[in-house]
């Protein structure tokens, strides 16, 4: 399979338009995303494509267009509703969380909602409090949601195509620092199933499962672990919902030790859950703790060097890991 370098980016805009060209029911809707392509330039050249029938621009109303993507999808259509920020799921979780994920429960499974809700996350940006939030613990709370979190270009194409195909609502986590991200994706149509977990890097004495951005975080620290004698594996579940368990717990018999990194909150968040299944399955085989780490548990500042302590980085997690492997 030929392959060539895109951007994040790049591989999410070639997703979306391959799925336009394949399918007359998928469409775009929401804030900025035609001519204005959102103000990371993301969709730009859809709409010249496409036209303004297939890339709606709407005013500014998460409730509104996210419910109107509900009902399109129930009566047929395939809509890819965009949220500017992941803040903003807050104003639309009526619609996706009460609507979207219980309309095929609720209808005995002869509704469906197969819509995609795409939407940023992460911090060091600048975005300050209301648009730095990584909040996909919420809606990897709630049956009847899928949630991916893609990591490379590769991913996040792959992801993409199964997300817009699948008949169920699927929340779309898009670190906004990873869209320049450059990586090799492949020319010929793919698509990657959810609920597989992928291992990133193979190591036999720690295990690093990491989501979305804090992947290249992992990878970062077992390069620096790798200087110290310690071999770390990396890895990186894609989706939390479904949530590829099998993998993680395997990791972890092998190697020992576990690490979780997530940059959503730590409290009650994505870390816990992962840290709670690996425990649970891999209880008997474990020489230390299963430990995690996630954004420190206050609003994002808007001061540089405040927000830069907030995130997990490479050097929290090497040294972390390094206790655990009982290195000095």
């Amino acid at each position: 399979m030929a392959e060539r370098e895109l951007t994040f980016g790049e591989a999410i805009r070639e997703a979306l338009a391959e799925e336009m060209r394949r399918d007359a029911s998928v469409f775009i809707i929401g804030e900025d995303v035609a001519e204005a392509g959102t103000p990371f330039k993301v969709l730009s050249g859809l709409v010249e494509e496409f036209g303004k029938n297939r890339v709606i621009d709407t005013p500014i109303s998460e409730p509104g267009f996210c419910g109107i993507g509900v009902g399109a999808a129930m009566t047929g259509m395939r809509p890819v509703v965009d949220i500017m920020f992941g803040d903003f799921l807050t104003l639309a979780m009526d619609q996706i969380v009460n609507q979207a994920a219980k309309i095929h429960y609720m209808s005995g499974g002869k509704q469906k909602v197969p819509i995609v809700f795409r939407t940023t996350m992460g911090a060091s940006r600048r975005s300050a409090a209301q648009h730095s939030q990584s909040l996909q613990a919420w809606v990897s709370h709630v049956p009847g949601l899928l949630v991916a979190m893609p990591a490379t270009p590769y991913d996040a194409k792959g992801l993409l195509k199964t997300a817009i195909r699948n008949d169920n609502p699927v929340v779309f986590f898009e670190d906004k620092l990873m869209y320049k991200m450059k990586g090799p994706v492949p020319t010929d149509d793919y698509t990657i199933p959810f609920g597989v977990a992928d291992i990133k890097r193979v190591g036999s004495d720690i295990t690093l499962v990491a989501t979305s951005s804090m992947v290249q975080v992992a990878l970062g620290a077992a390069k620096m672990l790798e200087q110290v004698g310690i071999s770390a594996e990396v890895i990186d579940p894609r989706t939390t919902l479904p949530l590829d368990k099998k993998t993680l717990i395997e990791s972890a018999r092998k190697t020992s030790r576990a690490i979780v990194i997530d940059e959503g909150y730590e409290g009650y968040g994505v870390t816990a859950e992962l840290a709670a299944v690996i425990a649970d399955g891999a209880f008997y085989y474990l020489d230390a703790p299963v430990k995690r780490i996630g954004a420190m548990d206050v609003p994002i500042p808007f001061s540089p060097s405040l927000e830069d302590l907030t995130v997990p980085n490479e050097e929290a997690v090497f040294q972390m890991a390094k206790s655990l492997c009982q290195k000095r």
